[in-house]
């Protein structure tokens, strides 16, 4: 934790808090990929094949990523998650979540994860700082698991689960892709995992942003679709829970969870993005769903100091656009595990 305490440097200008874009929306959340290696292949994500994986000097250190994490905090940056690839396939995570945690102004720290690696983590993520997890299931079905994710790793999964709920990363929340002719049938049991578990299950609809997009087009399943699936389980009353962002947020009469709704293409809702990303190879991306990006990597490596670190915070804010534009299915230049969603 010293070492990266230490990367923070001097504080140099504060800067304005709570930095706008120029639609008045305040950019307060910081999703950061720290690795855009997984140890899945997801059909939504990644080839089979995998893809061409930045080596390690082309990808930010952990002294890197505190420093810029700390100029941002200047900036009115409040939230950070963790994203890869899959963070926990790089070593050393729990001394970057130490470093992140250390930050003045930082209020809440999460962590996106598959859940394999979880489990013997877990507990120790807990103790350095994490906040709480989002973990990627799609199915409940061992067979389907491993078509979708092409490895057969459902129980590792499960028990990364178990142990976020037994060490306190709450709210536990699950990421479900819904995918026609794939895992639609499944769709009801995965909501009645809130019935008798405190998880908080989110439907989220297929982003184009792999290499084939007829793929993407032909498993898009509409979220009023999958809404009506779930509906065969109970009545749906509107909820809340702690980090909804996005989600249209409901649960179940008696449930112990929510179930949660993220519709990118159906209903649109980038009028409350409120976030820039930042790749594992030092690139801020004011938008998941463009090409436009800001280069953070040759700054921090040329001795940047936090007002000019700040200026690169202040130009990706600037290039923010309106709204994505998905619904083109126009090809992008990098795949979801390079981005970290």
């Amino acid at each position: 934790m010293g070492i990266l305490v230490e990367a923070i440097g001097a504080h140099g200008p504060r800067g304005e808090k709570n930095v706008k874009d120029k639609l008045g929306r305040r950019i307060d959340y910081l999703r950061i990929s720290v690795t855009d290696r997984c140890n899945l292949r997801c059909l939504y994500c990644m080839p089979a094949e995998g893809v061409a994986y930045k080596s390690h000097g082309d990808i930010l250190s952990y002294e890197e990523i505190v420093r810029f994490a700390h100029a941002g905090a200047q900036l009115g940056i409040r939230r950070i998650r963790l994203t890869g690839g899959e963070p926990l396939v790089r070593a050393g995570l729990l001394e970057l979540v130490r470093g992140l945690k250390a930050i003045p102004g930082i209020g809440e720290l999460s962590l996106t994860s598959n859940g394999i690696l979880l489990a013997p983590l877990a507990g120790r993520l807990k103790a350095a700082g994490l906040d709480r997890v989002n973990i990627s299931l799609d199915t409940l079905d061992s067979q389907k698991y491993a078509q979708i994710s092409r490895r057969d790793s459902l129980p590792a999964a499960w028990a990364g689960i178990r142990a976020a709920l037994e060490v306190g990363l709450e709210p536990v929340k699950i990421n479900t892709v819904a995918l026609r002719g794939i895992n639609e049938d499944e769709l009801p049991a995965l909501a009645a995992l809130t019935l008798k578990h405190p998880l908080h299950v989110r439907f989220i609809e297929v982003m184009p942003l792999g290499d084939d997009l007829d793929w993407a087009r032909q498993h898009l399943l509409p979220l009023n679709e999958v809404k009506d699936l779930i509906g065969t389980v109970g009545e749906l009353a509107p909820a809340r829970v702690a980090g909804s962002g996005p989600a249209h947020v409901y649960r179940f009469a008696g449930g112990l969870g929510t179930v949660g709704f993220i519709a990118a293409l159906s209903h649109n809702f980038c009028h409350l993005c409120n976030r820039l990303r930042l790749t594992a190879d030092g690139k801020l991306k004011p938008c998941l769903a463009s090409d436009v990006e800001v280069d953070v990597k040759g700054a921090l490596r040329a001795g940047a100091d936090m007002g000019e670190i700040q200026a690169l915070y202040r130009k990706a804010v600037a290039l923010k656009p309106s709204r994505h534009k998905l619904q083109q299915y126009r090809e992008q230049g990098r795949n979801m595990n390079q981005i970290g969603g």
